[in-house]
């Protein structure tokens, strides 16, 4: 197994970052609707998209929101982050900092306390989650809201056997990231959302090629193109149909600091 550069493999996959990512005209737009909707955003909210990449969905969320305050966008990358735009748009705030720092105050935040705060499939790159997260619910406002949205420990993602077994590995339970909000302090939920993927073979394996999922860092050249043979030999229609399935662990704390909801 390859040497795992999280960092490295972001700031190579940058410029085509979007590309990868959206997987149809209405992948994004129900992501950021479902993001909204379990955190019940509203105008008035001081938001912030934690691990946001290239602001794919903080500016989907903010089209449908309308904050009154520009959403922040969080992320160790600045090559990421430059995809935003230069200057940004006038409704997303690009900040050079990782979760950790968020977490540990080494950055301030432009609106202060914040009342909503999401991580979109980035909480597996937290070395240390329960410590990580027991810092970002302090950044928030009394009824701050937080969501984690992560993969499942499983996924039935078309890709080759040896990546599915190492996701196993490698992914954290969704049940022990609501117990790291409970702990927090918060009162924390665990629910699943499905949306159904309808993608071209090809284009897919273009993405695994390009390694879209950080897991597939993991994996050399060699490895990667023996996993598209195998991928290819499973399944060998023009279209790959299959479920995105994700968990949603949501936390609230209460109006007052350590009341519950």
């Amino acid at each position: 197994m390859e040497q795992r550069d999280v960092q490295g493999h972001y700031e190579q996959l940058a410029a085509e970052y979007d590309e990868h990512w959206v997987y149809g005209p209405d992948y994004i737009r129900w992501m950021a609707a479902r993001i909204a909707e379990a955190l019940r955003l509203t105008a008035d909210d001081r938001m912030a998209d934690i691990g946001c990449g290239t602001g794919l969905f903080a500016r989907k969320v903010a089209n449908q929101v309308r904050p009154g305050h520009p959403v922040l966008c969080a992320d160790p990358s600045e090559a990421m982050l430059r995809q935003i735009g230069v200057p940004p748009p006038p409704d997303l705030t690009p900040v050079v900092a990782s979760a950790e720092d968020i977490a540990e105050g080494t950055i301030d935040l432009p609106l202060g306390q914040l009342d909503a705060m999401w991580l979109k499939e980035s909480v597996h790159h937290l070395a240390d989650p329960a410590r990580t997260l027991r810092g970002l619910v302090s950044r928030l406002a009394p009824g701050g809201r937080l969501l984690v949205v992560m993969l499942p420990a499983t996924i039935r993602y078309p890709l080759f056997k040896a990546a599915l077994t190492r996701f196993e590995e490698l992914q954290p339970d969704p049940a022990d990231i609501a117990e790291h909000l409970s702990a927090a302090g918060m009162e924390a939920e665990l629910v699943h959302v499905e949306h159904e993927l309808c993608i071209d073979r090809d284009k897919y394996f273009g993405m695994v090629r390009a390694r879209y999922m950080s897991l597939l860092s993991t994996f050399s050249d060699a490895e990667i193109d023996e996993g598209i043979e195998e991928m290819a030999a499973a399944h060998p229609g023009p279209v790959l149909t299959f479920p995105d399935r994700f968990a949603f662990v949501r936390g609230q704390l209460g109006t007052l600091r350590g009341e519950g909801t």
